[in-house]
């Protein structure tokens, strides 16, 4: 199946539900409405000659146009290029050309940057707007001439439904070719490790195009609505949930954390939440334990990347409580078990598998993995080897089958000849109350090759000595995976998903030639 099918079967079985609910505006789109929109947008594309196989980029904030525009584009059998509007413009341009955009549609608040983009992606055949009859092409336009339905072929698994844009958190963005056979996988795995059922209210708040578009739309099949909210806001978005009775969201670790140290997190009820999902980046376990206790028992943790979306492991709510309502620490610690759609494995560098208890790399198997990355065959045999996908991260998985991420590959440290992973350190600092965020590099150093870094953000109005947090993690852990020195920031660097851009951190102290800038 189809994302388009996922929603055409919600709006048979219930055109009346409310699809989408803008915030910002208190706009609501029923299925019925939504649905009869895409058709013509659908039919409106494919007269323009943006039909089947047209690479489409949609450059708007979270809102109902926009999700209705991702829907029309699905029905045209177009391939969606998720432009991130936080993006800078050079970002979002080097994506639409280094992945064949055709036509770039866009809400009129970022004109400036369509017509930017426009200006320098040369293979760009078009850009129109979305919501205003402005100069130029116009959407207002192309629907009155459209035809009110639009009839799709049989479409395949194998056909590929986006070009997702890689973190980009270690360089450029590569581009995961998506297929059907992949989201149809992932899909599959949600459905059966969590509650979905009817009446859902999911809340986008983390950019469509991240995570939260392709988790919204899994709500499709069973009606359940998707309400919307235009910017991340930690306070706003407690407050949402109460008046909202909001069942689902996703969120990266970052946002959670403000949520917490907000001045109104026991202010709010939350006791309509089913899944408060968390991914995209390792979890502080203090703050997971937090969150349990705040939002109930909830909390959901998946592990994915775009090469295989989402759902490799996981872990619900009833995993981290034992019979007697207890946490349970050492699940606490894990992102769950492979999901039932997929295989996972742990391999040594030579690429065969280790036994239970040993740490490697993660790797997948199954529908779930993507065909590959767009124009790059080179990377694309890199990371898939004799059908597995190298996820580049290490692992350990329990005899129960519960993965522990022990950190990205490439973040590890070598000091003084042993190898430390900067997760297992931050997992400490992050036990502090007064610590909201952090960050662990290697930086150089003549006596030991790496030495180990620390950048903390604190908690607003917050201050702690530096020698009591590197006496923390010496106690913890021992001393050679105690940083040396730490440095106290207003803000992390990070990606429109919400990951610490360590990549950034790490320049402020290397030079091109991989010594230390003073």
């Amino acid at each position: 199946m189809r994302i388009i099918d996922f929603f055409d079967q919600g709006a048979t079985l219930y055109p009346d539900n409310i699809a989408f609910h803008e915030l910002a505006s208190d706009e609501k789109r029923t299925y019925k409405q939504a649905e009869a929109f895409s058709h013509k947008l659908a039919s409106a594309l494919t007269q323009q000659g943006f039909g089947k196989g047209a690479k489409i980029g949609i450059l708007a904030p979270n809102s109902n146009i926009a999700f209705e525009c991702l829907i029309g584009l699905f029905r045209a059998e177009a391939v969606w290029l998720p432009v991130n509007p936080r993006n800078p413009v050079e970002v979002n341009t080097d994506l639409l050309h280094r992945f064949d955009g055709d036509l770039l549609m866009f809400h009129s608040s970022y004109e400036n940057e369509a017509i930017a983009i426009a200006n320098d992606a040369p293979n760009l055949k078009q850009i129109v707007c979305i919501d205003k009859d402005l100069d130029g092409e116009n959407l207002p336009h192309w629907l009155a001439s459209a035809d009110k339905h639009h009839e799709m072929g049989d479409g395949s698994d194998d056909d590929i439904m986006a070009i997702f844009p890689t973190g980009g958190t270690t360089g450029k963005s590569k581009g995961v070719m998506m297929s059907n056979k992949a989201l149809e996988t992932m899909f599959s795995n949600f459905y059966a490790h969590f509650n979905y059922y009817d009446n859902t209210n999911h809340l986008v708040v983390a950019p469509m195009t991240h995570s939260a578009g392709l988790m919204g739309a899994m709500h499709f099949a069973r009606g359940g609505t998707n309400t919307i909210m235009a910017a991340v806001d930690p306070g706003e978005i407690l407050k949402v949930i109460e008046q909202h009775k909001i069942t689902h969201f996703f969120l990266p670790p970052t946002v959670m954390y403000m949520m917490l140290a907000h001045e109104d997190v026991s202010k709010y009820d939350y006791s309509s939440l089913q899944h408060f999902i968390v991914a995209a980046a390792p979890v502080s376990l203090t703050k997971l334990k937090e969150a349990i206790k705040v939002f109930g028992p909830v909390m959901t943790e998946v592990f994915g990347q775009s090469e295989a979306p989402a759902a490799i492991c996981a872990k619900a709510p009833w995993d981290y409580i034992n019979a007697d309502g207890s946490i349970n620490e050492d699940r606490l610690k894990t992102v769950g078990r492979p999901c039932v759609l997929n295989q996972v494995a742990i391999m040594d560098d030579d690429n065969k598998p280790l036994p239970m208890g040993q740490a490697g790399e993660i790797c997948v198997k199954g529908h779930i993995v993507n065909p590959g990355y767009y124009k790059n065959p080179e990377a694309t045999l890199e990371a898939q080897i004799d059908g597995w996908l190298h996820t580049g991260d290490v692992g350990v998985m329990d005899k129960d089958g519960y993965i522990q991420i022990v950190d990205r590959k490439k973040d590890m440290i070598i000091t003084g000849g042993f190898n430390v992973f900067p997760n297992e350190i931050e997992q400490v600092l992050n036990s502090h109350t007064e610590i909201q965020d952090c960050a662990v590099i290697g930086i150089p150093d003549e006596k030991w090759g790496e030495a180990v870094k620390a950048i903390v953000l604190c908690k607003s109005g917050s201050t702690i000595d530096e020698q009591v947090l590197i006496n923390l993690v010496k106690q913890e852990l021992g001393s050679v995976k105690a940083p040396k020195s730490i440095d106290f920031v207003d803000d992390l660097p990070r990606s429109p998903a919400g990951k610490v851009l360590k990549t950034d951190i790490r320049k402020k102290y290397w030079n091109s030639e991989n010594r230390m800038v003073n």
